[in-house]
């Protein structure tokens, strides 16, 4: 995209690709969706004769991190796929933020999630609770027929995450959060008949969920999508105790060392995902800004 700019448009397409990458980073949504200069990286178009009254369109939205592997199927075996050369990649270091709030999450209360604001990182120390999909599910079918559950959720934080099996000396292999608007129908069973104050996950959280949060002062937690085998360093201990039948889908306690996560929600229920973009808008100053 950056040779198209420069250059300028030659074709119809060319035209079309600017002004989709202009006006889509125009509307400040940014990366993870908290707000930014950056929220697509380049548009291809694809474009082919059709009948005037057919009108085909589609869009297929892709990663940044967009991967590639080419291979030859010959008909002789398996193909073999050199691994790359990893000096070519920059060699990647984390640090904490002198800025970030550590969170000790053995002895967090509702006092305490209610302090936090939209956009504050806090840093995860201590136990906290796994659970996706085929959990939540199970959960909401055990309180409605009145059974125990495995797990005490009282003032605890559940993350939205599958982990994979650990290999060789791993404590858990690539561990990073599901998209969290999947667990919005179970966020209000969960936060009031279970005792939990906060969740983890990927993504921004829908009205429902949202005033869900709202009402019983919890918060939702962002952590870092695309970078799950990084967030799993931060998993020091790792263990089943609940749902072990769900493999990766059961309710697991882990043990975090400054995890690093952002508050998208907060009490209050402010949304970062709603706030973010707007801000910046007003500071690209391409489109109008409309505040609610």
């Amino acid at each position: 995209m950056h040779e198209l700019l420069a250059r300028g448009p030659q074709s119809k397409a060319d035209e079309l690709r600017i002004e989709r990458y202009e006006k889509v980073n125009a509307l400040g949504i940014g990366a993870q969706g908290l707000g930014g200069l950056a929220t697509v990286l380049d548009v291809k178009i694809l474009d082919y004769p059709t009948h005037a009254a057919g009108k085909p369109v589609g869009m297929i939205p892709n990663c940044a991190a967009t991967r590639h592997a080419h291979f030859t199927l010959d008909g002789h075996g398996v193909a073999k796929l050199d691994p790359p050369d990893l000096s070519r990649w920059p060699k990647v270091e984390w640090t904490p933020s002198p800025t970030a709030k550590r969170v000790d999450l053995d002895t967090l209360t509702r006092a305490e999630v209610a302090t936090w604001k939209p956009g504050d990182t806090l840093l995860l120390n201590g136990r906290m609770l796994t659970g996706r999909d085929a959990a939540h599910k199970r959960i909401a079918d055990m309180l409605e027929k009145g059974e125990t559950l495995p797990v005490d959720f009282t003032n605890r934080v559940i993350y939205y995450v599958g982990p994979v099996d650990p290999v060789r000396d791993e404590v858990v292999g690539p561990a990073g959060p599901t998209t969290a608007t999947r667990m919005d129908k179970f966020t209000r069973m969960m936060l009031e008949k279970t005792g939990l104050i906060s969740m983890i996950g990927k993504s921004e959280r829908g009205p429902v969920a949202i005033e869900a949060i709202k009402d019983n002062k919890s918060a939702y937690l962002m952590a870092v999508g695309g970078a799950a085998y990084l967030v799993s360093k931060a998993i020091k201990e790792a263990k089943v105790v609940g749902f072990e039948d769900l493999g990766m889908e059961a309710i697991y306690e882990f043990t975090v060392q400054d995890m690093p996560v952002t508050v998208a929600v907060d009490a209050k229920g402010s949304s970062v995902h709603n706030t973010g973009p707007q801000e910046w808008q007003a500071k690209i100053g391409k489109i109008p800004v409309v505040v609610a």
